[in-house]
């Protein structure tokens, strides 16, 4: 009589139809936003903070441009985590230690120490540049290629990433704002939470499978090892680099100004952008097509980077503005002004699907907005926002704080915005990149992200409200000028498309 067979019934997951480590990397990814987006939501109220009752006691141009450097350097180190991970470690062990790095700078920050904290920002930052580009490709590589479920699963993940970004604020917001609490223990709960996720993740890495275990192989296996150690030379030059830089800013040998390091960021990024276009125009060997493609590429990509530098106030002046001249009381309880952080992931929850309904019934009708329209309707949403801002700044001008509807009204124009403009980036750059550089050019499009970061946190500067004043006419400039790009892209978007070869 043969054997019986063992029994080889797939685990049971949460997601059915779909590969059982979708489920894996979905709580992994809910646990990591959880502490990004929950520390996030403290990081400019805990700068600006007196000493005497546990914050650093910077001036709000200071905090926020050192918001800004740090959100900018999340995108920046994402670059050589996707190098790391094809070449060295595979996006596996990538997430497994990015994660350690996170929750190790998260506890970090949680010592109540100006050195602890320049460390802390420093981990989680380079822990979310090694695990987040990562974890997405391995949800794709769940899926065959073809497979008509890999939507669907990334619309999972995406809600993954939004519950967390919604309860991360909540928590952490509590802890920190808390009379019975502080700041540290804020941020040691996000560090709780990102240490949730490496559980879970190890617990279940089995359900992964293959995809995203090995690195990628360059050439036979002599040439590899080769590569390899020359690889992790420069990781490690690269990492000591790191360290020996904050060490030098935390023991005060060297004092530069965080304002004019982000404005010298900015220019960095703009100049690396350019000579990489220049770069791609005369020595890329492109064809005609290929050369009105990225012309295209290069108008997105300072678009959404502008649209970024306005939609990134949410973490630093809107946030001081919930802090500063919003009502936050419901009868005896004060409504910490990090709760309004989770705002924006609730309504992207809700929102979504009537976006994603909206767009598939206007393409049945053939009426579906262009890449470049999207991206003009997202800057005007934008603007319409600060419009809301720039009332809302003239009612604190006499002294009195406004209805927390202000703000939840521009947290949901800005939201959007964000659902015209960001789905359609990554895939028009997907679509519009020569073939031979589609993974170049997504490098192209986080450079993008982190340049609307480092101008976001220079914005924010100027937005914080320590001169009340001058608020309506710095709302009214902003108004005009994303408004004004949208409005000039929405003209134009014809004439840009006809670049791509499509006349719609």
């Amino acid at each position: 009589m043969a054997a019986t067979a063992p029994d080889a019934r797939p685990p049971r997951t949460l997601f059915p139809g779909h590969p059982a480590g979708l489920q894996t990397l979905f709580f992994t990814e809910m646990w990591e936003r959880f502490s990004y987006y929950g520390m996030r939501a403290l990081l400019v109220l805990f700068m600006v903070d007196a000493i005497q009752t546990g914050g650093l006691g910077l001036n709000d141009q200071v905090a926020t441009a050192i918001y800004g450097i740090y959100t900018a350097a999340v995108y920046l180190l994402a670059l050589p985590g996707g190098w790391i991970a094809d070449r060295l470690l595979g996006a596996q062990r990538a997430i497994w230690y990015g994660g350690i790095i996170i929750a190790l700078g998260h506890f970090t920050l949680a010592v109540p120490s100006t050195y602890a904290f320049f460390f802390g920002l420093l981990f989680v930052a380079s822990g979310t540049g090694l695990l987040k580009p990562n974890i997405s490709a391995v949800v794709g590589e769940l899926y065959p290629p073809g497979d008509p479920r890999r939507d669907g699963g990334f619309t999972i993940f995406y809600m993954g990433i939004n519950l967390g970004a919604i309860v991360g604020p909540l928590i952490c917001g509590y802890l920190a704002e808390s009379g019975d609490f502080g700041w540290h223990y804020g941020f040691a709960a996000a560090g709780v939470g990102m240490l949730f996720g490496l559980l879970q993740y190890r617990l279940t890495q089995s359900r992964l499978g293959d995809a995203g275990q090995h690195p990628s192989l360059l050439g036979d296996a002599r040439e590899h090892t080769a590569a390899a150690r020359a690889g992790w030379r420069r990781v490690w030059t690269g990492v000591a680099l790191l360290l020996v830089l904050v060490a030098v800013l935390v023991s005060g040998l060297w004092r530069p100004d965080p304002v004019a390091v982000a404005q010298g960021t900015t220019a960095f990024i703009v100049a690396l952008a350019a000579a990489y276009f220049a770069w791609l125009y005369l020595f890329g060997h492109l064809d005609a097509g290929e050369k009105r493609r990225v012309a295209v590429i290069i108008i997105l990509f300072f678009a959404a980077a502008m649209f970024w530098a306005g939609f990134e106030q949410a973490g630093s002046s809107l946030n001081l503005f919930a802090e500063r001249f919003t009502d936050r009381m419901i009868g005896n309880f004060e409504v910490p002004a990090s709760w309004f952080q989770s705002a924006n992931p609730v309504m992207i929850v809700a929102l979504a699907p009537v976006f994603a309904a909206l767009w598939s019934a206007l393409a049945r009708r053939n009426l579906d907005p262009s890449t470049p329209a999207k991206f003009g309707i997202g800057l005007v949403l934008l603007g319409a926002g600060f419009g809301v801002m720039f009332f809302a700044s003239q009612l604190i001008g006499t002294g009195n704080k406004v209805l927390p509807m202000w703000l939840i009204s521009t947290y949901l124009l800005h939201t959007m915005g964000e659902l015209a403009l960001s789905p359609v980036g990554l895939s028009a750059t997907t679509k519009l990149a020569p073939r031979r550089y589609v993974g170049q050019m997504m490098g192209v499009w986080f450079l993008g992200a982190a340049l609307g970061n480092v101008l976001a946190g220079l914005l924010a500067g100027e937005l914080t409200g320590e001169a009340v004043g001058d608020l309506p006419a710095l709302y009214r400039q902003v108004v005009l000028t994303s408004a004004g790009a949208g409005l000039l892209l929405l003209v134009f978007a014809r004439p840009i498309q006809r670049l791509i070869g499509d006349t719609r």
